[in-house]
């Protein structure tokens, strides 16, 4: 089964069993961006020194990209050469939904609804096919931990990883020092083209930027 680079990291970041959500802030970032690199990685979307461009609005096929990049269209016609720092802001919370959504209609999560106190209503996504949340971990540990060369879009996905910060998300039994500049030397690398590498860069960039902002505010 091919799932996106927001699903990885969701899967990443859902508890298996009790379904809740692990880094929730950091991990949000990083869903809305990762939909952002497939639709860059895809052609449908540039990064020009920060701003962003709708440059193929033809559907991709995966109906979570093709929902995003619709309003992504819509929300640049209205404005060219928005920040992928207020695109990411904006869209964080909708993209995060919209990649569970997919994940339980795929049948690798499932919905369980409930109260906090008996008063505030909570949703929790527990596994329900772990098949493909165990080949993607066995795919980041040969390339992150025994050195295995990455394809593109694990590539893509390490630097996500790397950029908000998720390391412990993604290697729970390793420590950080051990696979950061692994994660770092990954991200930095020649593994795609200029443009790609130019939007990841940029949304690097921009989840630095937002996560810093949204804990300057809560505290």
């Amino acid at each position: 089964m091919t799932v996106t680079l927001a699903e990885d990291i969701a899967l990443l970041s859902l508890d298996d069993e009790s379904g809740a959500a692990k880094e929730r802030q950091s991990a949000g970032w990083a869903v809305a961006g990762g939909i952002l690199l497939e639709l860059a990685m895809a052609g449908r979307v540039t990064v020009h020194d920060g701003r962003l461009e709708v440059s193929d609005t033809t559907p991709t096929g995966t109906a979570l990209l093709d929902g995003r990049l619709e309003r992504l269209e819509e929300w640049t016609r209205r404005k060219s050469r928005r920040k992928v720092a207020d695109w990411l802001t904006k869209d964080q919370s909708k993209a995060v939904a919209a990649t569970v959504e997919s994940l339980c209609a795929r049948g690798l999560v499932t919905e369980e609804r409930g109260k906090v106190l008996g008063l505030f209503p909570v949703r929790r996504y527990p596994e329900a096919d772990g098949s493909v949340e165990r080949e993607l971990r066995a795919r980041l540990t040969a390339v992150v931990v025994h050195g295995m060369e990455p394809d593109d879009r694990t590539s893509g996905l390490v630097s996500l990883l790397h950029a908000a910060k998720l390391h412990r998300l993604a290697f729970p039994d390793v420590p950080r020092k051990l696979v950061a500049p692994r994660m770092a030397k990954i991200a930095d690398g020649q593994w795609a083209g200029d443009g790609v590498r130019e939007a990841i860069r940029n949304m690097q960039a921009a989840m630095v930027a937002v996560t810093v902002a949204t804990t300057v505010t809560v505290l």
